[in-house]
C-alpha cells in the first residue's frame, strides 16, 4: 500500500465516526404519507421547516415512509418510525395520522405528531379541540372533504341540473366514507343525480374514467384524497382521452388540463404542517398549538379545456374563478 492511500485510510476512519456522529446528534423528522412523494408534500417540508431554520440534512435528518396509497401499510410503517427513535412524526392523510397516534403513543413520553389532513381531527379522535389539542397531536386540516357540496354545485352550474354526475371516492380512505355522505347529502338537497364510482389504485382509476360516458355520466367530481393528489396528472389526462368534464380537488389538475378546481392549497397547507414541525422541535408542545385550518380557497377554470371539450363558461363562473388558464 502505498504511504499516501495508508494516511487517507486512516483519516477517513478516524473522521468517519465524528461524521455518524454529527448526523445522529441532529434531530430526525420521521415522514409517513399515505400517498407516493411529490412536490406538494416534499417542497411542503423544505419551505415550512426553513420557516424555522432547519435545513435537511444540514441540521435535521428526514426518514421518509410512503404506503403509495396502500394504507394497510402504514400501522408496520409507523412502528419502525417510532422504534428508530424520532424525534417527530409528521404524516399526511387521515390513514396516516391514525397510524401515527397509535404507534406514537407505544413509548413514554409519546412522540409528538403533527398531521395535515382533510378530516375533523376532533370527530377523528386525534385532538380533544381545534384550539386547545391537549395531546401529543396537532397539525393541519384542510377541511378538503366538507368541500364536495360546493364543487357539486360548480358543477351544475356548468353543466345544468340535468345533468348526471359521478363522484370517485377511495373507498379505503376514511375521509371517503365521510365526503361519499356529504356529497349525497348534498345531491339529494338539490334534487341532482349523483352516482358513486370507487377507485383505490392506478387500474382502478383506469377502469373509472373508461366506464364514465357508458354510464351516461356528463361531470366528475373527484374526492379528496392523499393518494389521489399524486394521480393529478394522470387523471387530468384520462379526462381529456375520455372527454370527460371533471372537477378536482388540487390546482394540480387544472394546470395539467382538468376543467376546474376548487380547493384548498394543499401545498400551502403541508408547509403550515412542516413550520409547525420547525416549532416543536425548537421546544412548542403540540397539546399548546391550536389546530389550523386555510382561511381562502382556490376556485381555478381550464377554459382552454372547456373549449376543446365544447363548453360555454357562463360569465357568473368566470368572475368568480381566482384563476383563469386560456
Amino acid at each position: 500500500m502505498r504511504r499516501r492511500d495508508f494516511i487517507t485510510l486512516i483519516g477517513g476512519a478516524a473522521a468517519w465516526p465524528l461524521a455518524v456522529h454529527a448526523q445522529q446528534s441532529m434531530p430526525v423528522i420521521g415522514v409517513l404519507g399515505s400517498g407516493a412523494p411529490a412536490p406538494i408534500f416534499t417542497a411542503a417540508i423544505a419551505e415550512g421547516l426553513k420557516e424555522s431554520d432547519f435545513v435537511e440534512r444540514q441540521n435535521v435528518l428526514v426518514e421518509y415512509r410512503w404506503a403509495s396509497g396502500d394504507y394497510h401499510r402504514l400501522s408496520a410503517m409507523a412502528a419502525e418510525l417510532v422504534d428508530r427513535r424520532v424525534s417527530i412524526l409528521l404524516t399526511f392523510g387521515t390513514p396516516a395520522a391514525r397510524a401515527a397516534q397509535v404507534a406514537s403513543t407505544k413509548v413514554a413520553p409519546p412522540v409528538p405528531v403533527v398531521f395535515s389532513f382533510g378530516s375533523d381531527p376532533v370527530a377523528e379522535g386525534l385532538v380533544a379541540s381545534l384550539n386547545r389539542p391537549g395531546g401529543n397531536m396537532t397539525g393541519v386540516t384542510s377541511i378538503a372533504g366538507r368541500l364536495a357540496p360546493k364543487r357539486i354545485e360548480l358543477m351544475r352550474e356548468l353543466l345544468g341540473p340535468k345533468a348526471v354526475f359521478a363522484a370517485l371516492i377511495n373507498p379505503d380512505n376514511p375521509l371517503g366514507k365521510a365526503e361519499r355522505h356529504d356529497v349525497e347529502k348534498a345531491a339529494s338537497a338539490l334534487g341532482q343525480w349523483l352516482e358513486i364510482i370507487t377507485a383505490r389504485n392506478e387500474n382502478e382509476i383506469d377502469a373509472a374514467f373508461a366506464g364514465l360516458k357508458a354510464r351516461n355520466i356528463a361531470g366528475l367530481i373527484i374526492a379528496v384524497d392523499t393518494f389521489y393528489f399524486g394521480q393529478m396528472r394522470r387523471m387530468a389526462a384520462l379526462a381529456t382521452r375520455h372527454s370527460m368534464p371533471a372537477i378536482g380537488p388540487l390546482r394540480d389538475f387544472t394546470v395539467a388540463g382538468g376543467l376546474m378546481t376548487f380547493g384548498a392549497s394543499i401545498r400551502g397547507v403541508n408547509r403550515q404542517a412542516a413550520a409547525y414541525v420547525g416549532r416543536i422541535l425548537k421546544g412548542a408542545k403540540p397539546a399548546d398549538l391550536p389546530v389550523l385550518q386555510p382561511t381562502k380557497f382556490e376556485f381555478i377554470i381550464n377554459l382552454a379545456t372547456a373549449k376543446a371539450l365544447g363548453i360555454k363558461v357562463p360569465p357568473t363562473l368566470l368572475t368568480r374563478a381566482d384563476e383563469v388558464i386560456e
